[in-house]
């Protein structure tokens, strides 16, 4: 009887491996001989389940992505709320957002010279940037939000201090330890509710 194999997880596997790499040694660890070594497939055997390394990397991020969609909830949360929720859960508060971090980090490298992954990441900055403008919106509806600050500028700053924490989590964490990742976090907020 052939052996029934489960590529769903065969492909889960890759991934696991390959985040492991990436966080050992970065994304020059990850090249697709030590993938294959360490998920203990023959060399060529990767392209059965990804096409390409690229391919990999994409699945990895997009797991990044889902751990840390798994940490939002903003179940009956609008407006201000709502608005805090997104942002303090997107922020390198903890380890595992922290390797997270690492994970993105990596993705964003390679988005600057592959024209798929970087269509990739504009699609996910693209729907993040929504969220924030519809809590922003939902904030003045309340009257929670009242600040003048255009709310296109209000986004930036968001996507700027995300940025900026999980980049600085990596490389110089004593200027981004979580009580100051707060503190200006904190800061942002209240600047919201002030004209």
């Amino acid at each position: 009887m052939p052996k029934i194999i489960d590529h769903d997880q065969r492909r889960s596997d890759i991934v696991d491996v390959t985040w492991d790499l990436i966080i050992q040694g970065g994304i020059e660890a990850a090249t697709m001989r030590e993938i294959a070594a360490a998920a203990g497939f023959a060399n060529g055997a990767l392209k059965h389940y990804f096409p390409s390394k690229e391919d990999i990397i994409e699945a990895t991020y997009v797991r990044a992505l889902d751990m840390m969609r798994e940490y939002v909830k903003l179940d009956g949360l609008r407006g201000l709320a709502a608005l805090r929720e997104l942002c303090v859960s997107s922020m390198p508060i903890d380890a595992e957002r922290i390797t997270a971090g690492r994970v993105l980090l990596t993705f964003w490298q390679m988005s600057l010279s592959n024209r798929k992954l970087h269509d990739k990441y504009l699609e996910h900055i693209r729907s993040w940037r929504g969220l924030l403008h519809r809590y922003l919106t939902e904030g003045r509806e309340d009257g929670d939000i009242v600040t003048e600050t255009p709310d296109e500028q209000l986004v930036d700053e968001v996507v700027l201090i995300n940025a900026g924490a999980n980049v600085m989590s990596l490389v110089a964490g004593e200027f981004s330890t979580v009580p100051l990742q707060h503190r200006h976090l904190e800061s942002f907020l209240d600047r919201l509710t002030r004209p």
